[in-house]
């Protein structure tokens, strides 16, 4: 169960009626207690194992206590109002300067992939904790996410060959137990570890889609092909870094060492892939419901990990000219690729574009540009970058406008790909105001709003687009010097889950998402691009539409 709770002065409301009133008045006080006297030598020591400073923990704690505060929605962002869109023309343009600017740097693609597959096998698994029950909703039961229609189609899965192999292997008779409508040993082998062990390895190892001449690529192959497409550099360089988690690091590079030498000699490239894993250090401390650490039996703490805004860390360890961002589900097979190549490029040179502007413009402000180019330049961030100044501006002098100018445009750039609204589950694009009052381009998920508010809950529901993580990125300032992307995260966003362990309650708190509270302070513009750009693979099923065959 999510709670997604906003700032508050007494103890968490949500709490306060679940709780017992002995455990309500424990509870308050607890609040109050320095975090600091919480913690043994042995516990100082585990945090200094994982990198985790005093003060890191003292921040979860507050927030813990306090919530966060809940996003301001101005506006959705639309066509014509924080949504570019590109006509053909412009689309030809950005195309051909993609090859003759873009190339000329250094470009890699970054691919969260951490993320176990087991989700997607919701269905099968429940199919295993009863059979016979399972048995009985098979004929009942057809719609597209379905078992039944999961099992009429496994021939069609690019890893049904290898499925049917390893039950001959096992002497099985895999085609007579299609017939006769014994399904167990085909889920039985493509879950567990005796079989294909699809339900303990992460996405990005799964057999995703078969081709024509009989042969199959898993998501990281696809994304593999992808880079080649559209990552590319002028000296044929292609490089891609994937984040892992620690038990799967081994197959991984396996897999990389199996799949890169061919494509290469195909290609005429040269692949480089590199990984990383969730840092320790950004793990967070979980906490019982009166907000004291949460241990194991052994008096350990116990840390969960800080959700996928803790990438923000390995992102900050990379270095590149441009950098594309997109999920480890979201690839399809190569004849319906063409999409999203070309809106790669183009909002790769979009950003090249704009770039150049505000790398133009920081050297002027910063030599005192006079009162008619700051003007300009002013008029140009608003109209142009989204950017707004504030309502001080007529009391600044010339020398205020031009270090506040410099101070909005001297940033990371973001250029994130937003795709038309057809029901999907996930943030969008909006206007929100922060804390000081500025407006600025955001993507907001719902567990950030507050609900509870009629006029926010109205703004969120009018959203046109959804956020499919499609984005390109500068990580480089006027001079060319790397940015430290700490410096741009918003510490006040998160959200607060309450779950379960060895039967006791506890509260966990996950970081900035990556692309909502860790790159809330970057020059944000978003671009629609096509729905044939979006196709992920929640479910195991999803595997079966059209646009992954």
């Amino acid at each position: 169960m999510r709670k997604r709770a906003g700032r508050q002065q007494k103890a968490d409301p949500f709490l306060m009626k679940v709780l017992p009133d002995a455990i309500k008045i424990r509870f308050t006080f607890a609040r109050h207690q320095h975090p600091a006297r919480m913690f043994s030598d042995q516990d100082f020591e585990q945090l200094r194992q994982r990198g985790i400073t005093l003060q890191t923990i003292e921040n979860q704690i507050h927030h813990f206590q306090s919530g966060f505060p809940f996003m301001k929605l101005v506006r959705p962002a639309i066509p014509g109002d924080g949504i570019r869109c590109f006509d053909e023309s412009q689309l030809a343009t950005y195309l051909n300067n993609f090859e003759k600017e873009c190339r000329r740097q250094s470009m890699l693609k970054f691919v969260p992939a951490s993320g176990a597959a087991s989700r997607m096998f919701k269905h099968l698994y429940e199919y295993l904790q009863d059979p016979v029950l399972g048995d009985e909703h098979l004929q009942k039961d057809q719609h597209f996410q379905s078992l039944s229609y999961f099992l009429s189609n496994l021939r069609h899965f690019a890893f049904y060959s290898e499925l049917a192999a390893r039950l001959t292997e096992k002497g099985r008779h895999p085609e007579e137990d299609m017939k006769s409508g014994n399904y167990l040993p085909f889920i039985e082998g493509l879950l567990e570890t005796e079989g294909l062990n699809y339900g303990s390895l992460p996405k990005g190892l799964l057999k995703f889609h078969l081709y024509p001449d009989g042969s199959s690529r898993t998501a990281i192959e696809e994304h593999l092909m992808e880079g080649i497409l559209y990552c590319r550099d002028a000296s044929d360089q292609v490089q891609l870094h994937f984040t892992l988690s620690p038990e799967h690091v081994s197959r991984f590079q396996e897999h990389i060492r199996q799949s890169v030498p061919a494509l290469e000699m195909t290609y005429g490239v040269h692949i480089t892939v590199t990984h990383s894993i969730q840092k320790p250090s950004t793990d967070t401390l979980a906490v019982d419901m009166h907000n004291q650490a949460f241990r194991e039996a052994d008096g350990s703490l116990v840390f969960r990990p800080g959700g996928h805004g803790a990438l923000i860390e390995n992102l900050n360890d990379l270095d590149a000219g441009l950098i594309f961002i997109k999920n480890i589900d979201n690839v399809v097979p190569d004849h319906h690729k063409q999409a999203t190549v070309i809106y790669k490029k183009v909002l790769a040179a979009y950003l090249q574009h704009v770039r150049q502007q505000v790398h133009d413009m920081i050297p002027e402000l910063k030599d005192q540009a006079g009162a008619e180019r700051t003007e300009q330049i002013r008029t140009m961030m608003e109209t142009e970058l989204n950017i707004s100044t504030g309502n001080k501006w007529d009391s600044l002098s010339q020398s205020e406008r031009n270090a506040l100018l410099m101070r909005l445009l001297d940033r990371p750039i973001r250029v994130c790909g937003m795709v038309r609204n057809e029901g999907e589950p996930g943030g969008g694009p909006y206007w929100t105001m922060n804390r000081k009052g500025e407006v600025s381009l955001q993507i907001v998920e719902s567990s950030q709003v507050d609900m509870e508010d009629p006029a926010q809950k109205a703004i969120f529901s009018q959203a046109t687009h959804f956020n499919p993580v499609d984005i390109v990125c500068n990580i480089h300032d006027y001079m060319g010097n790397k940015y430290d992307l700490h410096r741009f995260v918003d510490e006040e966003t998160g959200f607060i889950s309450v779950k379960s362990k060895d039967g006791r309650m506890l509260k966990a708190q996950e970081l900035p998402g990556l692309w909502n509270g860790a790159m809330a302070d970057w020059i944000t513009l978003f671009v629609e691009v096509p729905v044939a750009t979006f196709n992920p693979v929640k479910t195991i099923n999803d595997l079966l539409r059209d646009m992954h065959r």
